[in-house]
C-alpha cells in the first residue's frame, strides 16, 4: 500500500506543517457524532470480510500536529489503527 501511495505522492510533496488529506482505518466503531473530536473527519463504519467492524476516517488536516491529535483520540478509545494514507497534499 505504501508503494502505491508513493507512486502518486512524492515524499518531497508532504510537509510537516502543511495541510493534507488523510484516510485512517481503525478496527472498531467510531460514532459519527465524534467527527468534531476528530478534526472534522468524515466517519464511515463498515463490516470487513472477517465480520469485524472497521471505521474509515477521511478528511483534510491542517498539519501533522492535527494528525497526532486524531491518533491521540483514537488511542484514548483503544481502537487499533489498521492503516494511514496520505491521499492528497494541499498546496
Amino acid at each position: 500500500m505504501l508503494g502505491a501511495m508513493m507512486d502518486t505522492l512524492s515524499a518531497n510533496d508532504l510537509e510537516f506543517d502543511g495541510p493534507a488529506v488523510y484516510r485512517i482505518r481503525v478496527r472498531g466503531r467510531v460514532p459519527a457524532s465524534w467527527s468534531n473530536r476528530l478534526e472534522g473527519m468524515a466517519i464511515t463504519v463498515y463490516s470487513a470480510d472477517t465480520g469485524a467492524w472497521v471505521t474509515s476516517l477521511v478528511g483534510e488536516l491542517s498539519d501533522q500536529a492535527d494528525l497526532a491529535g486524531v491518533f491521540n483520540t483514537l488511542y484514548g478509545l483503544h481502537l487499533p489503527v489498521l492503516s494511514v494514507e496520505c491521499l492528497n497534499v494541499i498546496p
